[in-house]
């Protein structure tokens, strides 16, 4: 154990320290390295004593995956029952509403979740959503 001053406090509980061996700053810990300690009980808020495990976590990959077949279901929802003839092929001097059906060249169908101002809408397509340009007059 090293000599260390404290640098900052919160209430009367010290937060962050520094070393007075090589001067570095970093967050308070009340036990020597190594030192468990008493394990602290976990109980439900309902006080029955009885713990319960930690969902588990999901990675980055995982959460990604979530949000594409989530995207994907939305999609094929909003386009569900619709025949070719409900989609408009999308031009930049057309303008847009909430819920139209659009056809774009290099993106394929989508749907229109959101006009986001006169000359932009947000525009829902299979593997992603995508701010298109509206109402653009020569």
């Amino acid at each position: 154990m090293l000599n260390h001053r404290i640098i900052a406090m919160v209430g009367t509980k010290p937060v962050r320290v520094e070393c007075s061996t090589c001067g570095s700053h970093h967050n308070y810990r009340p036990r020597a390295p190594g030192d468990k300690g008493e394990p602290a009980v976990r109980t439900r808020a309902s006080g029955s004593g009885i713990s319960t495990p930690r969902p588990a976590r999901i990675s980055g990959a995982a959460k990604a995956e979530q949000a594409k077949v989530s995207r994907e279901q939305t999609w094929e929802k909003a386009i569900a029952g619709r025949g070719v003839s409900d989609f408009r092929r999308y031009s930049v001097v057309q303008t847009f509403q909430e819920g139209d059906l659009i056809h774009h060249a290099k993106f394929g169908d989508g749907v229109v979740t959101r006009v986001l101002d006169p000359r932009k809408v947000e525009v829902l397509f299979r593997d992603e959503p995508r701010t298109l340009a509206q109402g653009m007059i020569d």
